[in-house]
């Protein structure tokens, strides 16, 4: 597993490999999770609390996309040199406090290098990728939806089928499907869309498409649908761990960030 150095903060200037796990299906199909070897550079005046000043570095790259990740830091768990050693060999000061090992750097700057284990969890959303999201805004020419709670994602007219006629209703309006009136995308909805276009530099805006088969709401989808009914069982009973981790993991970045910014 490759280093990441960068004398600034903690990223290096070559793109790192982190080892991946096979990422669940359906919704969190975007998300995977990886391991890195890092070198967080911290300042002398945060050397009483380096625990803190290491979970403040990584935590002001949170919910924004990375290059050298390829995707967009969701959550990080922060492992030092020496955590999984037993009671007897960990070392710790007069204080009582485990000591953290680290490296002054040479020459003036001032900064010294703490190397630490990150396991980070990633959206990194591909064309093809299918995703599930929430219907926030709809037109007649568009389809608006928010993934995870966070990134935004469009389909545009070209990309709805043609058997979904929009009927505006008042102030709002709804897709109804000509094959099948109980199929309805309205505001609220939670649908099931192909990833066509990410654009980066926008933060991870997606843009989908409503065309390949099993898309459309998510709550015709599993009734009508026996592939993607069969796909929620095999999910249900085989990943509610790695989705339940995901949650926990996202909630705590969020009570993370939360308490950095006050």
């Amino acid at each position: 597993t490759p280093e990441i150095t960068d004398a600034q903060a903690l990223l290096g200037h070559r793109r790192p490999e982190p080892k991946l796990r096979p990422p669940p299906p359906l919704a969190m199909e975007a998300l995977r999770e990886a391991t890195a070897e890092l070198t967080v550079y911290v300042h002398p005046s945060n050397a009483a609390d380096v625990r803190l000043a290491v979970s403040r570095q990584l935590s002001t790259l949170l919910f924004s996309y990375e290059d050298r990740f390829d995707g967009v830091l969701l959550s990080h768990e922060v492992e030092f040199e020496g955590d999984n050693e037993d009671g007897q060999d960990r070392k710790v000061d007069g204080d009582g406090k485990r000591v953290i090992k680290a490296k002054i750097l040479d020459g003036l700057v001032p900064y010294f290098g703490v190397p630490v284990t990150a396991n980070m969890l990633l959206f990194s959303p591909q064309p093809e990728m299918i995703l599930e999201g929430k219907v926030e805004m709809l037109g007649k020419e568009s389809i608006h939806a928010i993934v995870l709670g966070v990134f935004s994602a469009a389909i545009m007219a070209d990309d709805i089928p043609e058997m979904f006629k929009f009927k505006r209703r008042g102030h709002g309006g709804k897709f109804i499907s000509q094959s099948d009136k109980r199929h309805v995308i309205k505001k609220g909805s939670m649908i099931r869309f192909s990833v066509k276009r990410v654009d980066t530099e926008m933060n991870c805006h997606i843009t989908g498409s409503l065309m390949p088969p099993h898309t459309g709401c998510m709550r015709w989808l599993s009734v009508h649908d026996a592939e993607y009914a069969s796909e929620i069982s095999r999910v249900v009973k085989g990943n509610q761990g790695i989705i339940l981790r995901a949650s926990r993991r996202y909630k705590v970045a969020q009570l993370r960030t939360a308490k950095i910014a006050w």
